[in-house]
């Protein structure tokens, strides 16, 4: 070997330590870079001249090693170091680290992108985006905020513009009922003055036309005529009841009548007598004991004293003031006199349709009797904004049983129906009423109050927070909280494979294998954490150190080179 190799040994010195210094020096000048990664340079020796193979060793002879000259160094290949860096608090919703393995996905211009660098952003359409403006990459939600797994799609989080409602399903009340009170054996019961047929003909029944009606007092004149509108205001217990209209046709009946004034007062016609031959709810025609020819519009309400219902002067009047029926205590067919009474409570429950329209739901509980085991209460539904076509604003009803000791032993009937047909929101709206809460024990007086309801009205997105899982959790400002989408993370089989694309991202190549996309702490990849970003994994005090072992190479390098080109000058001079 001659001198002249030794020139290029020292050549390949240079270039390895100078490639070293360059990867220490990218190093040094990221340290504070989020998320960056340290390179390390791996040399490797260059090739071998062999001058003598050696021998084997015999009996007689120990044998001899191959003798071998080195030509000089060459860069193997530069390695990435992806060992997590520490991660830093910033208080940024938006900033998100990896704790573990794992790369955020980001759109790229020819695919996607992977990066460790979450320092995001919303841009103006609340889109989560990287500083060059990427978008971020993971799962969306249906309409009823569920994450839908699979397919990716850009990360949406529109604070401000998006809006939730929702439909109330369960009502849980709270109170006493008061066991020691007056159990509920009679109602109202509401009486027209006589009614007959025009000229006195007959007694009129329920397929008698209206304008076929006249007082007995007047059988001549006719009560109703067709066209007119009357309008019902009753009373019930305490409340006025919405008002309700009936416009009279030429085939309306009495019997239509009847129903209206049924709806109308919203008497539930499904619940039994207190007792055999007791006041039955519903309106119907009694006959006048005094009079063959005559009847009377008889009402009958539900007991229980917050079920008593008055028609006061004028509570059934035509547009013009004309009030042809009036009404006043009187008998049903039974003989049962008008007599309200029983231990009784109403409250009013404010609900919401799955559009979030407001709803009013009133609930009557009234004392329906005891034993030696317990008491019995039927409680009553109503709802003034029920669409139903009818006009019909029960919702339901059932029965609750309480022991002894005042416990809740059971509730029938809990299940209310609402109807929104029309409203543009769904119909029925279904809600339990729970009544877990409810006590019977004798106090002084009962009280029933709304504990708790699950819906809500329109409310807007005010904030966010992303979990260790990435999922996406909106505020909204009624209350609600739902998942607006979640963030995904790619593996891959071989980090050390991926294309460094320059900005801390990294595209997928052969030998990295393809990306594994998941959902965080799912198939090996790490969790998230939200308002921190993950520093820098280079150690400055490593880096110094190389600096000086790749200098020292350097200039070691540099003095093989300067003193084999001595020699060979002084080689040259003495052949002179």
């Amino acid at each position: 070997m001659g001198l002249t190799s030794a020139l290029f040994t020292g050549l390949s010195g240079l270039d390895v330590n100078q490639q070293s210094l360059n990867v220490i020096g990218n190093n040094i000048a990221n340290a504070n870079t989020t998320a960056f990664k340290a390179s390390m340079l791996i040399a490797t020796p260059q090739f071998y001249v062999t001058d003598s193979g050696g021998t084997a060793p015999t009996e007689t002879f120990g044998g001899t090693n191959p003798s071998q000259t080195g030509l000089g160094v060459q860069v193997a290949t530069i390695e990435k170091d992806f060992t997590p860096g520490s991660l830093q608090a910033t208080g940024k919703d938006t900033d998100l680290a990896i704790n573990g393995n794992g790369f955020f996905v980001v759109n790229g211009a020819n695919g996607p992108l992977y990066t460790r660098d979450g320092s995001f952003s919303l841009n103006s359409q609340n889109q989560l985006v990287t500083t060059a403006g990427q978008l971020v990459q993971g799962y969306g939600v249906d309409s009823s905020f569920d994450i839908v797994p699979g397919a990716l799609q850009n990360v949406t989080i529109p604070v401000g513009a998006s809006s939730t409602a929702q439909a109330t399903q369960n009502v849980s009340l709270t109170g006493n009922l008061d066991a020691g009170g007056v159990i509920a054996t009679g109602a109202s019961i509401l009486n027209t003055d006589a009614l007959t047929t025009l000229g006195g003909a007959g007694a009129p029944d329920g397929t008698t036309l209206l304008t076929n009606i006249a007082a007995s007092t007047d059988n001549a004149t006719p009560l109703f005529t067709a066209g007119q509108t009357f309008t019902l205001n009753g009373v019930k217990g305490s409340s006025d009841l919405a008002p309700q209209t009936f416009t009279v046709s030429g085939t309306s009946t009495l019997q239509d009548l009847e129903n209206f004034f049924q709806t109308g007062l919203q008497i539930n016609t499904t619940i039994a007598p207190p007792t055999p031959g007791g006041p039955t709810p519903g309106a119907s025609l009694v006959a006048d004991p005094t009079d063959p020819n005559s009847v009377f519009l008889t009402i009958t309400g539900n007991t229980g004293t917050a079920n008593a219902l008055t028609l006061g002067t004028g509570a059934f009047t035509s547009s013009g003031g004309v009030s042809p029926l009036t009404f006043g205590a009187g008998t049903d067919a039974n003989g049962n006199t008008s007599d309200p009474n029983g231990e009784s409570i109403t409250t009013t429950a404010q609900v919401y349709d799955s559009l979030g329209n407001p709803i009013n739901v009133n609930v009557t509980a009234v004392y329906q009797g005891s034993s030696s085991t317990g008491t019995t209460w039927q409680f009553y539904a109503t709802s003034p904004n029920s669409t139903d076509p009818t006009g019909n604003d029960i919702v339901g009803s059932g029965t609750l049983s309480f022991d002894s000791s005042g416990n809740l032993l059971g509730s029938q009937g809990t299940t209310i129906n609402i109807d929104r047909a029309g409203s543009g929101a769904k119909s029925p709206l279904a809600i339990n009423l729970d009544f877990s809460g409810m006590t019977a024990l004798a106090s002084q007086t009962s009280n029933l109050v709304v504990a708790n309801q699950d819906g809500s009205a329109l409310g807007s997105l005010t904030s966010f927070s992303i979990g260790t899982d990435g999922v996406i959790t909106g505020s909204f400002s009624n209350g609600l909280t739902r998942s607006l989408g979640q963030v995904a993370l790619a593996t891959f089989n071989n980090n050390d494979g991926l294309i460094d694309e320059g900005s801390n991202l990294y595209s997928s190549s052969a030998n990295s294998g393809a990306a594994i996309v998941t959902t965080p702490d799912n198939l090996g990849a790490g969790t998230i954490q939200s308002g921190a970003l993950e520093l820098s994994n280079v150690d400055l005090s490593t880096e110094f150190t190389n600096l000086i072992i790749a200098s020292t190479g350097f200039s070691a390098s540099s003095r093989v080179i300067t003193t084999s080109d001595q020699l060979i000058t002084d080689l040259l001079n003495s052949n002179r």
